[in-house]
């Protein structure tokens, strides 16, 4: 076996390289989106501390728990109900699939269009990670826009008595739109997939 050279790379004329290197712009942006996931985490366990202290009875975290999903009953609630569990519990898993959504913007994004992880090999690198790219990025994210977009449409229906008729319209045509939206984007990618394909 002959060891072929490696293929010479061609070198960058200095404003070319200046460009190439505006891509680190888009670190800090990455940087603020971990951030947020922080803040996302201490919003997590800060309502599931209240549903645990309202389980036991605490009226005050009974009270804030009420208060953050905008739950409304004729009467002054003095114990969890069901109604107010699944609200809760539908708000926490609403919490988790943003949290999803950022990890896959951070991580997907960093590796698309700035640089290179280098993870393969490590034993908790993501499955989808190993053939991402700009359009599977998108259809991801569509995807999970649609499920956080149906959990808020479950928390709406289920608490349906303290909403008007237009917003709980809105809130289903809304839906709809971004689901015939990721349809549309996951269609024009598989034709721009078969398109390279043939050729």
């Amino acid at each position: 076996m002959s060891n072929q050279p490696p293929a010479p790379q061609s070198k960058l004329s200095p404003l070319s390289s200046f460009i190439f290197a505006s891509r680190w712009l888009q670190l800090p942006l990455y940087l603020g989106l971990i951030a947020a996931q922080a803040v996302y985490v201490f919003h997590f366990w800060v309502e599931l501390v209240h549903l645990l202290e309202a389980a036991f009875g605490n009226q005050t975290a009974l009270q804030a728990l009420v208060s953050s999903i905008g739950y409304k009953a004729d009467a002054q609630l003095t114990a969890l109900n069901e109604t107010v569990i699944m609200l809760v519990v539908l708000a926490l898993i609403d919490v988790v699939m943003i949290s999803n959504l950022l990890i896959m913007v951070i991580v997907g994004g960093y590796e698309t269009f700035v640089s290179r992880l280098n993870l393969e090999g490590h034993p908790d690198q993501p499955e989808w990670l190993n053939h991402v790219n700009a359009s599977v990025l998108k259809v991801k994210l569509g995807t999970a826009i649609i499920g956080i977009s149906s959990i808020h449409l479950l928390k709406t229906f289920i608490n349906a008595a303290n909403y008007d008729e237009k917003v709980l319209m809105w809130q289903t045509i809304i839906h709809m739109a971004f689901l015939l939206s990721a349809i549309a984007i996951a269609y024009a990618d598989r034709l721009m997939s078969h398109h390279d394909k043939a050729h």
